[in-house]
C-alpha cells in the first residue's frame, strides 16, 4: 500500500523554480531515500510535502488524502513528522522540554509521556542528559533529540533530512541503527542523505535527483552496483 504518492510536483522560491516534475512513491513499511548533490531539491521535496513550502504544481497524496494544500500544522496532525537538516532543536530549552514540544499535536498526556520514554529508549544517552539545555549538547546528541523529537508525533511517515550531516562516524551508525529499528516497528521512512552509500544499504528503494529532476529509480541494491551512480556519488 501507498504511504505517500507524489505526483508532478513543482514547488521553488520566488522566481526560480526547484522542483521540475518530480514523482515518488513511498510504501507501507519501506525505507526510502532520495540521493543527489547539494541544491538538487532534495530538502525542498520534503518542505513540500510537509506543508512548509507550497506546491506550485503536482499532487502528494498521504494515505489517500491529498495534502498539497494542507498547512504544515494540519500535516503533522495527519502523521507527517520531520527531523529538519541542521537539527533546528530549541537550545534554551532542556532535553524533556525539547521532546515535549515535539508531542504538541498529540492530544493524551499519557501518549506523550510513553513516546518520552520510548525516546530515551531509543537513545539512552538522552535520558542521561533530560535536564540538560539542548544547545549545550554534542551534534550527536543534538541529532539524536531532533529524530526523537519527530518521533514525538506519532509519524506514519517519518521525514528525515540529512541525520549524518557533520557527525562522527560512530554516532552516524547509532543514528542509522536507530532509524533501522524505527522502521522496524512499522514506521515510513523518506530519507534525504548525502551519505549516498549508507543511505541505499539502508534503504528498500532509491531515487537519484539532479537538478530538480528524478533521474533514476530503484531498488536501494541495484543503484549501490549502478556504475553511474558509483562515479557520481559513491566514490571508489
Amino acid at each position: 500500500m501507498d504511504v505517500l504518492c507524489v505526483e508532478n510536483l513543482h514547488a521553488g522560491y520566488g522566481p526560480i523554480e526547484v522542483l521540475k516534475g518530480i514523482s515518488l512513491v513511498v510504501r507501507q513499511g519501506e525505507i526510502v531515500t532520495i540521493i543527489g548533490a547539494n541544491g538538487a531539491g532534495k530538502t525542498t521535496t520534503l518542505m513540500c510535502i510537509s506543508g512548509i513550502v507550497r506546491a506550485r504544481e503536482g499532487s502528494i497524496v498521504f494515505q489517500g488524502r491529498q495534502i498539497e494544500n494542507l498547512p504544515a500544522h494540519q500535516v503533522v496532525r495527519l502523521g507527517i513528522c520531520q527531523s529538519p537538516e541542521g537539527r533546528k532543536i530549541f537550545p534554551r530549552l532542556t532535553v524533556q522540554e525539547n521532546l515535549e514540544m515535539g508531542g504538541y499535536a498529540v492530544a493524551s498526556p499519557a501518549a506523550v509521556k510513553s513516546g518520552i520514554e520510548r525516546a530515551f529508549e531509543l537513545f539512552p544517552i538522552l535520558k542521561d542528559r533530560r535536564n540538560q539545555a539542548g544547545g549545550t549538547l554534542s551534534g550527536g546528541e543534538q541529532q539524536m533529540l531532533a529524530v526523537a523529537r519527530a518521533m514525538m508525533g506519532q509519524p506514519k511517515l517519518l521525514l528525515l533530512d540529512e541525520p549524518s550531516l557533520g557527525l562522527a562516524p560512530l554516532i552516524v551508525v547509532k543514528i542509522f541503527e536507530a532509524i533501522r529499528k524505527l522502521n522496524a516497528e512499522g514506521i515510513a521512512v523518506l530519507l534525504v542523505e548525502q551519505n549516498a552509500r549508507m543511505a541505499l544499504k539502508l534503504a528498500h528503494r532509491g531515487y537519484v535527483m539532479e537538478t530538480g529532476s528524478i533521474v533514476m529509480s530503484d531498488k536501494a541494491e541495484v543503484l549501490l552496483n549502478d556504475q553511474r551512480v558509483k562515479d557520481a556519488y559513491l566514490g571508489k
